[in-house]
């Protein structure tokens, strides 16, 4: 053995050093509040190191949430807002278009696209978000739409999945986030947003996804109502989609905020919950290539140090989050380049810069708007 673990955890601790799948009564002894955290770091990191050597990635990304109206009353968002609250908003194609100028003029790579589901708006209306950015700034990977949405996009076309997905595509769409996963059992999430897409439905969208060639992310919202089983079960079934698609680029385990929301009587995960969770991902999830630490809502320090427990990537700049942030995360709005791979250094970990889908990024030294992307990174398996 390498390092000295609880005895409890030594039948996992062979496993891993095996390389051998861990099971759902695994991640159950995981979740013990009596098993130490350090010792489940110590195994994620073997793993985190085995997949990713001492790289820790970045990307200069921006948000855009073009509305925050939404059909839906899930208890757990602060963000939503009712049409005529004067919370409600809704972003004109020459705001939008203003997001795309400054995102390339800061030298993003990257615009993430998510939203509120706007009763009073169609199809065409989220395709069009889209088409225009595309069309103005080709150089910016646009990553827009949950399952959430696109199972929005079916009930309001009457259309097939598959056929929605490939118009995205075709407007320019270049990969998909993970939100709108939450937690996949019935249990909780009758709870929690009982009206929006099911786990088979976001299951059903990303394999979808993953067969158009279109890669995608996974998200678990924790530290809300849910226990340790329906946590694991929920990594369970990523799993299986994964080994079916092999689609998948990154998990993000989000830390719930509950300041705003239905559930404001509940207390945020603590930091020792992150990391335990962060780790526990990075262990069951054998198959997918990238855990990330998203420093908006774990906080920086918390984020920095989970790349000693598993994780690999601390997202971006994040330019102009609006979500988590309303649901009261206490992060700032913005990283700067230096700061991110100050953190990263000071962690021990080698700073890369990376596109939406895992490329290096190479920036010209005398104009660092000026960008180029290398092969994809490899990761071992």
């Amino acid at each position: 053995m390498i390092f000295s673990v609880d005895a409890r955890l030594k039948p996992i601790q062979e496993k891993v050093e095996a390389g051998e799948r861990l099971t759902l009564d695994d991640g159950l002894v995981m979740y013990d509040p009596d098993i130490p955290v350090n010792d489940l770091g110590q195994l994620a990191n073997l793993v985190r190191e085995r997949k990713n050597g001492k790289a820790a990635y970045y990307n200069i990304n921006t948000h855009i949430n073009a509305t925050n109206i939404c059909v839906y009353r899930c208890t757990f968002c602060a963000f939503r807002s009712d049409l005529r609250s004067p919370k409600g908003y809704i972003m004109s194609d020459e705001q939008i278009l203003e997001r795309g100028r400054e995102a390339v003029e800061n030298g993003c790579t990257e615009m993430h696209i998510v939203g509120g589901l706007h009763h009073q708006c169609k199809f065409d209306w989220y395709l069009n978000h889209i088409k225009i950015l595309h069309d103005a700034y080709p150089q910016l990977h646009l990553k827009g739409w949950t399952a959430v949405e696109i199972n929005w996009f079916e009930h309001l076309t009457k259309r097939p999945t598959a056929e929605i997905l490939q118009d995205l595509m075709d407007a320019g769409l270049g990969s998909m986030p993970g939100g709108g996963a939450e937690i996949f059992h019935p249990e909780v999430r009758d709870q929690i947003c009982e009206h929006k897409a099911d786990s088979n439905n976001w299951i059903h969208i990303h394999r979808t996804a993953h067969q158009l060639g279109l890669k995608t992310n996974c998200t678990m919202l924790y530290g809300h109502v849910e226990k340790p089983f329906h946590r694991v079960d929920h990594l369970i079934r990523l799993r299986e989609l994964q080994d079916e698609t092999n689609g998948f680029q990154t998990f993000i385990p989000l830390a719930f905020h509950p300041e705003n929301t239905g559930l404001s009587h509940l207390k945020k995960p603590t930091a020792l919950d992150d990391l335990r969770t962060m780790a526990i991902s990075r262990l069951m999830l054998d198959n997918i290539p990238h855990i990330k630490a998203y420093w908006i809502m774990l906080g920086i320090g918390t984020a920095q140090t989970a790349l000693s427990y598993g994780a690999d990537d601390l997202d971006g700049t994040v330019r102009h989050e609006l979500i988590y942030h309303d649901a009261g995360a206490i992060t700032p709005e913005f990283l700067s380049v230096e700061r991110l791979e100050h953190l990263i250094r000071e962690a021990g970990r080698e700073p890369i810069e990376r596109d939406t889908i895992y490329r290096r990024v190479m920036r010209d030294k005398t104009d660092p708007k000026k960008w180029s992307v290398g092969e994809e990174i490899a990761v071992a398996v």
